[in-house]
């Protein structure tokens, strides 16, 4: 595969791979301008790259205050194949959709039907990112 670059559309290796079983790095800004990189599961909807959090969590307070981000996905079968999209967060879901998206992650992650690492009285947040560059091989 050759190295791809894109003016920010989702080309259907980069759909593969966010919608395969693969982890994610998530980067957002601190507050003093510094990154910060987090683990993270990975899906899309065909266009935006979706990631699901808690409310309060570094990632989730980061990107309030600087919506752009960085994620890149690992093929895990072959970590030669990646892709990597710089964008920024455009919309934040909670409540029940938000509940649903990390419920299907865990899913497809895990095989377990309700997601397990939940904390009493926490509250998830879904995190829509409209890609601004791909790159990718």
């Amino acid at each position: 595969m050759e190295n791809t670059e894109s003016t920010a559309k989702l080309n259907d290796k980069s759909v593969a791979l966010l919608k395969g079983k693969n982890f994610a790095n998530l980067a957002t800004i601190n507050r003093d301008g510094s990154p910060q990189l987090t683990p993270v599961w990975v899906d899309t909807d065909g266009t935006n790259v979706i990631v699901n959090t808690a409310i309060g969590r570094v990632k989730e307070k980061n990107s309030a205050r600087d919506p752009r981000v960085a994620i890149s996905v690992l093929d895990m079968e072959d970590p030669y194949t990646w892709v990597s999209v710089d964008g920024s967060v455009i919309k934040k879901i909670t409540g029940k959709e938000a509940d649903e998206s990390i419920d299907s992650l865990s899913y497809k992650y895990t095989g377990n039907e309700k997601y397990q690492g939940r904390r009493p009285g926490e509250k998830r947040i879904k995190l829509i990112i409209e890609p601004s560059r791909i790159r990718g091989w």
